[in-house]
């Protein structure tokens, strides 16, 4: 998938160098930079441009009022050196926001999120969600990196739910798989008894667990919280498979 960009930001040196990362970046093609966002108004409402790097402060018409007016398919990567609008940036639906001076990999970041997004948009099945896999499968595909990845089932520690991704935690290896998907539609793909929710957060796989800690699974260094929500049904999971039925530590 290409993403049709524009740049929009009052700065010159800042157009120039975020032409030359779009540049640098295959999945996206330039369509046009602005000086201003008064001047992109009429080119934006043509409805054509998948991505908008935006800055926010900038003469007559400011890059958050500008987001505001914006209909359509088109979604917003805001570029600025002022913090404080993260918060709102969030009330816009905008893909990410990047402070300046802004990396080529923070860039790539954003731009990757973006092009996750409009594949997950247009239904694209292997995007960002499981590729149904047949019962009894031992593995799944995630879209990780837009790179379609296949991962054993065997070999899962815990899932971990973020807001719109999931952090995919396998044995033997040092960093998560990132997939943007809900941690909901990647457990209905999981075997049924094989793995258990113990947190809204958080999938674990039963086979895994070497040790219980106060209502805490621990996986190496790491601490996975058993929520009230979950406890009994926890409970219920040891018991089956442990000759002392009971409840874990508290």
């Amino acid at each position: 998938m290409i993403l049709k960009c524009c740049i929009i930001d009052d700065e010159p040196l800042a157009i120039e160098l975020l032409e030359s990362y779009v540049k640098r970046t295959p999945f996206l093609q330039l369509e046009a930079s602005f000086n201003s966002a008064v001047q992109a108004v009429e080119r934006v409402a043509q409805g054509d441009i998948d991505l908008i790097f935006l800055d926010i402060q900038m003469p007559e018409l400011d890059g958050m009022e500008f987001s505001r007016m914006i209909e359509g398919r088109s979604r917003i990567v805001f570029t600025t050196a002022f913090g404080q609008y993260a918060v709102d940036s969030y009330k816009v639906n905008a893909i990410d926001y990047l402070l300046k001076p802004i990396s080529y990999a923070d860039f790539l970041k954003a731009s990757q999120k973006a092009l996750q997004w409009f594949e997950l948009s247009e239904g694209n099945s292997t995007a960002g969600t499981p590729v149904p896999t047949p019962a009894q499968s031992p593995y799944i595909f995630v879209k990780s990196d837009y790179k379609l990845k296949q991962i054993p089932l065997d070999k899962i520690l815990y899932i971990e739910g973020l807001k719109d991704y999931v952090k995919i935690y396998l044995e033997g290896e040092p960093h998560p798989i990132l997939s943007l998907l809900s941690l909901k539609s990647l457990e209905e793909m999981l075997p049924e008894g094989q793995f258990i929710r113990v947190h809204r957060s958080f999938i674990v796989q039963g086979s895994k667990i070497k040790m219980i800690d106060r209502n805490r699974i621990v996986f190496g260094k790491e601490y996975i919280p058993i929520s009230d929500t979950y406890k009994e049904s926890f409970a219920e999971f040891i018991a089956r498979h442990s000759p002392i039925a009971g409840k874990p530590q508290s």
